[in-house]
């Protein structure tokens, strides 16, 4: 009987009821799946064709090797007669392997009268599995990675992760190893990903087949950009990307939007961007304007693009049953289904059903009113909020999409909604697109999805996670990252003690991919329709000039501060585009043989030069900060030079944020902090 299987660049090997496949899938990279039974299957999710790469394939005996560029799998084959069973059992292990010839990843041993399965397929009722696949732990890693979650740990060693989107939640299923690796988990399936001490696992509650790709390299920046490669590259960023966005919620009607736009003008305060947010509509999924309130929006986006600023309007994927879509929708089979109980996902401002976005039915029938109702009078942006998507109870098993049950493709969503609209925005000839979703997975980015980390609170403690959050969705191949401003929930804008986080926040936002301004702020304002019928509240003031003169002198320096970085950014966004670097960088993406790098959590590389150091504690004025050995760093506040590799404190007054510039870069913003 024959082993393997060799073809001109995989191996296939049969046995156990399984069916696995290595094969290469670019310069440095494979990709891995494993059957039940059956071929394989051909998915597609995150992964894009693979490039041609120079692949060398050998088998002796029960040992395959595939080697592509620095990566070698090698594939080890037995069988034996398993007197517990009575039977013949065929096994095979899979382990990779770098150019020097050091194993990076090997599957989890059997233990022999163990009996362990690296690759375990559970049956379910109906033909899937639920899957687990489990590997030997690597001595002395460090890891990376794996999206946005609400915690402010950097070295993931040690921790486990819940495989599902949640406002403020979500699961980009990649890591980078400090051994050397990067991993894709390409199962967009709800489960678990644990990195233990005895064993890295990942488990999928609902799926066909193992799927994964794994790539080496001696740098982080090289993992990122073979990562790219595979999952695609983010677009270029447009210019009015750089500088500085205005959002509150919300903006309740045109002239108020118009009026806030005006001031800032009249102040010379820069703009590149202002959001008309959510229910700016009659019924949640009419995707339109409500006109007693938004009388005329091409007039509205031609005023506004004669002062050279964008809107962007929210979008939510929910089509209330009281819409004038909604029976369209319903009777097409274009929205999500629940598998038992009524079919209503979300009861905010009533009930609600979601788009499928995994049909790409529905992905054409949204677009074609969007872009009647908005793309057509000019509006190139929009907020794809709600994109996880929020159900009402994360009952993950009680809803089902046109590509699957949710524990089975579930996590894919936030994909689908942004190509959506990507492919509806191109379609229609928009060159450049940019729009803001409140989650991401795993080729987000080719969609052009800035991805913003969820409804968080004012406090200092999620400001830290912040920091953490932007820097683990770089490396999982998500470079356009933001936050709330100030935080969502429970900020004050008469609380003096908010004023402080406001201006540290403000400060680490200055550093951000993107600069956004937004909040549900206190005391609210209700809002009334002419007929005396009520409409969703809208939050206080959020302008620069809402939290007094003081606080204005401040974000109005940081403000300035953002538009003499332009440059800079948009070298930063270039990078991203054309290289796969994240903006945010840990600073280990720089500096990756520092080993104090890989611990630090609430300090990053803005790019390749800049290292910034958030003050993250209330009513702080200095903190400690790590500059990474091999540079010299000069503080850009004082100009003091000061030789890497230690630890120094640094004074930060309210109105000062710690940022050093690497080797005398940007000696221009030398004196601007």
């Amino acid at each position: 009987m024959q082993t393997f299987e060799t073809g001109p660049d995989g191996i296939t090997w049969r046995g156990g009821g399984q069916t696995l496949v290595v094969q290469a899938w670019g310069a440095n990279a494979v990709r891995v799946r494993c059957a039940p039974g059956d071929d394989v299957v051909d998915t597609d999710f995150a992964l894009l064709p693979a490039a041609p790469a120079d692949v060398a394939i050998t088998t002796d005996g029960g040992e395959a090797r595939l080697v592509v560029g620095g990566l070698t799998a090698v594939l080890r084959a037995w069988d034996f007669y398993d007197e517990q069973v009575g039977y013949r059992v065929y096994r095979c292990a899979v382990e990779f392997r770098d150019a020097a010839g050091k194993v990076l990843l090997r599957e989890l041993d059997a233990g022999g009268s163990l009996k362990l399965d690296a690759r375990a397929f559970r049956p379910i009722a109906g033909g899937d599995h639920q899957l687990t696949a489990a590997f030997e732990p690597v001595p002395g890693e460090r890891l990376s990675g794996m999206g946005q979650y609400q915690q402010q740990i950097l070295d993931l060693k040690g921790s486990t992760f819940e495989l599902a989107h949640r406002n403020s939640q979500a699961s980009v299923p990649f890591v980078v190893s400090s051994a050397g690796y990067g991993f894709l988990w390409h199962n967009p399936a709800i489960g678990r990903a644990t990195f233990a001490a005895n064993r890295t696992e990942w488990v999928a509650e609902q799926a066909k087949q193992l799927d994964y790709w794994i790539t080496a390299g001696d740098t982080p920046a090289a993992i990122a950009a073979a990562y790219a490669d595979a999952t695609g590259h983010a677009p270029m960023m447009p210019e009015y990307g750089l500088g500085y966005w205005q959002c509150k919620l919300r903006y309740w009607n045109q002239e108020q939007l118009l009026d806030v736009v005006r001031e800032h003008k009249r102040r010379g305060l820069p703009m590149d961007v202002i959001v008309a947010d959510f229910f700016h509509w009659p019924r949640m999924g009419d995707f339109r304007f409500e006109e007693e309130f938004w009388p005329d929006p091409r007039a509205m986006v031609d005023e506004l693009r004669d002062l050279g600023i964008e809107l962007m309007v929210s979008v939510w994927p929910q089509v209330s049953t009281e819409s004038e879509n909604f029976a369209a929708f319903r009777k097409e089979n274009l929205l999500v289904r629940t598998e038992r109980g009524l079919e209503v996902q979300m009861g905010f401002q009533g009930p609600s059903m979601f788009l499928d976005v995994t049909n790409p039915r529905t992905r054409d029938a949204v677009w074609q009113i969007i872009r009647r109702n908005y793309h057509d009078r000019g509006i190139k942006l929009f907020w794809l909020d709600e994109a996880e998507p929020e159900y009402g109870v994360y009952d993950f098993d009680n809803y089902r999409y046109h590509q699957g049950s949710n524990l089975q493709v579930g996590n894919i969503y936030p994909q689908a909604f942004a190509r959506a609209f990507h492919e509806g925005q191109t379609a229609a000839g928009q060159s450049q697109v940019v729009n803001l979703l409140r989650c991401a997975w795993a080729g987000s980015q080719r969609y052009g999805a800035l991805v913003w980390s969820g409804d968080i609170h004012s406090t200092y403690e999620d400001l830290r996670r912040q920091i953490t959050a932007g820097i683990h969705m770089g490396v999982a191949g998500i470079p356009w990252f933001t936050t709330d401003i100030g935080g969502f929930h429970d900020g004050d804008i008469t609380d003096p003690d908010f004023h402080d986080l406001l201006i540290r926040w403000f400060q680490f936002g200055t550093f951000c991919p993107v600069m956004r301004m937004h909040g549900d702020r206190r005391p609210y304002e209700d809002v009334v329709a002419a007929d005396g019928t009520p409409r969703l509240r809208s939050g206080a003031p959020n302008e620069l000039w809402s939290f007094g003169e003081d606080v204005y002198e401040i974000l109005a320096r940081y403000v300035r501060l953002r538009e003499t970085l332009r440059p800079y950014t948009r070298r930063l966004m270039e990078e991203a585009h054309l290289a796969g670097q994240p903006v945010m960088r840990g600073m280990f993406h720089e500096f990756p043989a520092d080993e104090a790098c890989w611990d630090v959590p609430d300090q990053y590389m803005y790019g390749p030069d800049l290292l910034v150091a958030p003050v993250v504690e209330p009513h702080a004025t200095g903190r400690a900060v790590y500059l990474p050995a091999g540079s010299w760093w000069t503080d850009l506040h004082s100009g003091e030079k000061t030789q890497g590799g230690r630890w120094v404190t640094v004074a930060a007054e309210r109105d000062v944020i710690p940022v050093f510039a690497r080797d005398d870069a940007l000696p221009e913003l030398v004196g601007t902090i």
